[in-house]
């Protein structure tokens, strides 16, 4: 399973990429506004950076809505670095945009997905991750987990080669209970990840090994 942090905050970046465990980034014009990154040319900086940081995938937002605004703004995103992943919205003229990339050889990432049939249609034209976001169907009362059980079913009935890429992910449960149900990717905030290193029993076995170690000093 890869971990991607979902997040446009440097400093975070650095530090789960630190922890050794980091296999990409994803961002959205929320994650750059909240870090004060606006503007095109100083949110295309901004990705850069990133890419300069982790090694592996970074997805990249377009704006636009319509089949040739995310076109030309895709393709600008995928000049920006070998790494970028263009991310397009779960719309009709989203999958056709997607559709195009695939054929160009350009990565993408559908996002905004809330359905196994936006899934279905996500692979069927190509997408390299689809994003399903169970954090926000939790928020409406709606099983998010249970949707990536019923992509990843289907995704293995065609073999489709699309990632599930887990996203709005919340806390670390999240990031097991996806890991169980087979999703291929999660990215959520960097506390999801290093949630995963707490137990209350290593801190006890560990206290009581440095408290024994230490008698005989």
């Amino acid at each position: 399973m890869k971990f991607f942090i979902d997040t446009a905050n440097l400093d975070q970046i650095r530090e789960a990429q630190d922890l050794g465990v980091l296999d990409g980034v994803t961002t959205n014009p929320s994650l750059m506004a909240k870090e004060g990154i606006t503007g095109k040319d100083n949110i295309f900086k901004h990705y850069r950076k990133i890419c300069d940081i982790v090694d592996g995938d970074v997805s990249a937002e377009v704006i636009s809505t319509d089949y040739e605004g995310i076109i030309r703004e895709g393709e600008e995103l995928a000049e920006l670095h070998e790494q970028i992943i263009v991310k397009v919205p779960m719309i009709k003229d989203g999958i056709k945009a997607i559709k195009y990339f695939s054929d160009k050889g350009i990565k993408t990432n559908c996002t905004l997905v809330f359905s196994a049939g936006q899934a279905l249609l996500a692979a069927k034209a190509g997408a390299t991750y689809v994003s399903p976001f169970i954090g926000r169907l939790d928020d409406i009362s709606t099983d998010g987990l249970n949707l990536i059980s019923e992509i990843r079913l289907i995704y293995d009935n065609y073999e489709f080669e699309t990632q599930i890429l887990a996203a709005s992910v919340r806390h670390t449960m999240h990031v097991i209970d996806c890991a169980k149900l087979g999703a291929d990717v999660m990215t959520g905030p960097l506390s999801s990840i290093e949630g995963l290193l707490k137990h209350p029993l290593t801190d006890i076995g560990l206290a009581k090994f440095l408290e024994d170690y230490n008698k005989g000093n």
